[in-house]
């Protein structure tokens, strides 16, 4: 836990008290016996010393330099004694800190730094002195031993005071900025065995040789620091461009996802959810960094194969036949294959292709089982299923969690993986918390519902596509076979009724007196279009009240669907109808419908619907019949109407048992 601003001033404060008394105490103590008898070789050290310390090198992560000085400090413990070391040590940090120095020092970092140099410069002695004392070591690693002690009370000092006035551990600071430069401190080490050597040897005059030596390795040490700071600079940029590189890797792939919402309304929080959900459930699971980012990828693209499945299908508040069925199929290959162009550097698109794969084979599209599923697509397919059924459908109302979750438990070692099962059972309480809180940060909205005042309509043969339309409804009539004799006979005499009814009251009451011999039914209504909204023109049956209060938006519910999409709708849901009202109390205990366009030369005009009590209850002969009659409603109301038809008012009855 990081310390209060307070405190950590405090502890710097008394810090660097007390190397400051540490170091005025060497100086005070050391250089009492000060006693120099050769003071030409002296000067001459402190002169090519001093020329040292102004060869320095700033160091990379802080403000402060290294010098060469350090050389001449380990020569000097090993031929001039403490005091004069000290002297020597102590003017060459006051050269290093104030000569060609980019910034002053501090008075009071100047007195530190002084200071420190001299408690290094006293334990870098007390060490070279006890080992020398062993009578085991030779010269060179006596000084080696010294440049040790030296190096690390030097560097560790001054990164105490960093770390305490920057907040930052020490070791990180020390091993950061210090660490590295250990060899130099060993290099040093041998240069001034070298010299004091030659010294001994030929006399010290010979210490004069050691300026080109000094100039070499203030070179030889420059241009390492450049070359790491260069590469510090590189890798930086590398980091930078892995960063712009993943960012425009996560705007792809929110941009796709903006498209499957574009296409799929239902699901603009459902791949937030299903992200936030799978992602939880994978780190459980201890899936690795490169998994999770493919799972999170997936999680937002799963259905992009969605954009080539036919709108109708997509939004179809019904049971799909089984040749939509086998094209919405088709999603999960195509998805996979426009994940794979976007070439991600993880394996997205193996989950995209099977995250409607079941742990028992049954699923689609390769029908694997079991551990040959791509564990981010197990992942997927329990979360994506969790969050379906507790969401709002077009086609049902979501499950209570608890009981969503139940299902998932169920179909544990039948649809999913028994593991991730688990794991979501006992993690999704926590899980939906956090996917609350991130369905708070709103994605972009496009404007699928601009209306677009500009651009003249095409001439593209709108009515005639309409007229044709009727004819192919007309002879899939005539060339049906699944129609009773009796049945087709009272749908001949109610077409013929139809077109003889003198007013549109005679119209509905023909529809409520015949229809029901034609096709049974438990509810019956006639819904015309009245700008983007459909009205109740004719309602018959035992839910006459809802269905009859219902103004139902083109687009929502069943029958909105049928207007906007001029298709069919066999075996519906009844209860999506009000769903648009997000009112729990309005609801239907009716479980099948069937919906057919009522049209005419003139376009789609309104909706016919049969609904009933049982489940899956109608025949595809009943909606070809049904066909039928919706078209000569359709041509009757345009008949007696015109362009007024949609202006009629509502006729309907109670009736029970019908």
């Amino acid at each position: 836990m990081p310390l209060p601003d307070s405190s950590r001033r405090a502890i710097s404060a008394a810090y660097i008290g007390l190397v400051l008394a540490c170091g005025l105490a060497v100086l005070a103590i050391d250089l009492r016996f000060w006693h120099q008898q050769d003071w030409i070789r002296y000067l001459v050290y402190c002169v090519i010393a001093l020329v040292a310390s102004g060869m320095k090198v700033k160091l990379p992560g802080i403000t402060g330099t290294m010098s060469m000085n350090f050389l001449f400090v380990l020569i000097g413990v090993a031929e001039l004694g403490l005091p004069g070391t000290l002297v020597m040590g102590c003017l060459g940090i006051l050269v290093q800190s104030l000569v060609f120095a980019a910034r002053r020092p501090k008075p009071i970092q100047l007195v530190f730094n002084v200071a420190s140099i001299a408690c290094s410069i006293q334990v870098c002695y007390i060490v070279h002195y006890l080992v020398s004392n062993t009578g085991i070591f030779e010269a060179p690693v006596r000084l080696l031993f010294a440049a040790i002690a030296y190096f690390v009370t030097n560097t560790l000092s001054i990164a105490i005071v960093i770390a305490l006035t920057e907040g930052k551990p020490v070791w990180l600071v020390w091993r950061s900025s210090y660490l590295w430069t250990f060899p130099n401190y060993l290099v040093g080490a041998a240069v001034a065995w070298g010299i004091d050597a030659l010294s001994k040897t030929l006399g010290w005059q010979t210490s004069l040789l050691s300026l080109p030596v000094l100039y070499l390795l203030f070179r030889t040490f420059s241009l390492y620091i450049q070359r790491l700071e260069s590469e510090k600079q590189q890798a930086e940029d590398r980091r930078s461009h892995a960063e712009e590189v993943a960012a425009l890797n996560r705007r792809a792939i929110q941009t796709l996802a903006l498209a499957i919402e574009a296409k799929d309304q239902t699901t603009a929080d459902h791949l937030e959810r299903v992200e936030i959900y799978a992602i939880g459930v994978g780190k459980e699971l201890g899936l690795s960094e490169s998994e999770l980012d493919a799972l999170r990828a997936a999680a937002l693209l799963h259905d992009v194969g969605k954009l080539a499945v036919p709108e109708y299908i997509i939004s179809k508040p019904g049971k799909l036949t089984p040749d939509e069925f086998e094209k919405m199929k088709t999603h999960t290959i195509v998805g996979a294959e426009l994940v794979e162009q976007i070439r991600f550097p993880y394996p997205v698109a193996p989950i995209v292709r099977a995250h409607h794969e079941k742990w028992n084979g049954t699923g689609y599209p390769d029908g694997l089982a079991g551990d040959a599923i791509p564990i981010g697509a197990r992942i997927l397919s329990a979360v994506d299923c969790l969050d379906a059924l507790a969401s709002d459908r077009q086609y049902r109302r979501a499950l209570p969690l608890d009981q969503a979750i139940a299902v998932i438990q169920a179909e544990a070692g039948v649809s999913f993986d028994p593991r991730v099962a688990e794991v979501l059972t006992r993690n999704y309480i926590e899980l939906e918390r956090k996917a609350r809180q991130g369905a708070k940060n709103t994605r972009v909205k496009l404007s699928t519902d601009v209306k677009v005042a500009r651009g003249d309509a095409p001439a593209a043969g709108f009515e005639a596509a309409r007229a044709n339309a009727q004819s192919e409804d007309l002879i899939r009539f005539g060339d049906s076979i699944g129609a009773p004799e009796r049945q087709a006979q009272l749908l001949a005499e109610l077409i013929e009724s139809l077109e003889r009814a003198a007013n549109q009251e005679a119209i509905f009451a023909l529809l409520r007196e015949n229809l029901s011999g034609v096709i049974s039914y438990d509810v019956m209504a006639v819904y015309l279009k009245r700008g983007e909204v459909l009205v109740p023109a004719a309602v018959a049956g035992e839910d006459y009240g809802l269905f009859a209060s219902l103004e139902i938006p083109v687009g929502t519910g069943l029958s909105g669907w049928v207007v906007e999409n001029g298709k069919s709708i066999l075996n519906g849901n009844p209860s999506v109808e009000p769903g648009y009202m997000n009112d729990p109390t309005k609801f239907s205990l009716l479980n099948s419908a069937l919906a057919v366009p009522v049209e005419n030369q003139t376009g789609i005009t309104g909706v016919l619907s049969l609904y009933r009590k049982e489940r899956d209850s109608f025949s595809t002969a009943e909606m070809t019949v049904l066909l039928s009659a919706g078209l000569a409603l359709g041509k009757s109301l345009h008949a007696m109407l015109g362009q007024n038809a949609t202006s009629a008012t509502l006729v309907g009855t109670r009736t029970s048992g019908i």
